[in-house]
């Protein structure tokens, strides 16, 4: 909290799709230690460029779907593993209303 005026501080982070991050750049944008970020690799959550995990390489969305990753985690109390599964529906999900609405179908969100 900001003691002067009460009001929460927010961080705020924009990324290119372009941007690229080390573990440890992910790391700190989330907020996370490092295993953290690895078990979610090992469940294919996330998909690093590079073999090591000292030379991952992460894009802009990497940091989005992490964040949704472990506020899932936070927020439902669910595994990694059921987190890997429920973000696999949604991008299922997310393609197949792409699909739709490149058919011309009006879907409502």
């Amino acid at each position: 909290m900001n003691t002067e005026n009460n009001l929460p501080s927010f961080a705020i982070c924009i990324l290119e799709e372009q941007a690229q991050l080390t573990l440890a750049d992910l790391c700190r944008a989330c907020a996370v230690h490092a295993e953290r970020i690895i078990e979610l690799v090992d469940f294919g959550v996330l998909e690093p460029q590079g073999r090591e995990p000292s030379r991952w390489i992460f894009t802009g969305s990497s940091l989005q779907r992490s964040r949704a990753a472990l506020r899932l985690q936070r927020d439902l109390h669910i595994d990694v593993a059921g987190t890997a599964l429920v973000l696999e529906l949604l991008d299922e999900i997310t393609q197949l209303k792409t699909r739709l609405r490149a058919l011309g179908e009006n879907i409502e969100a």
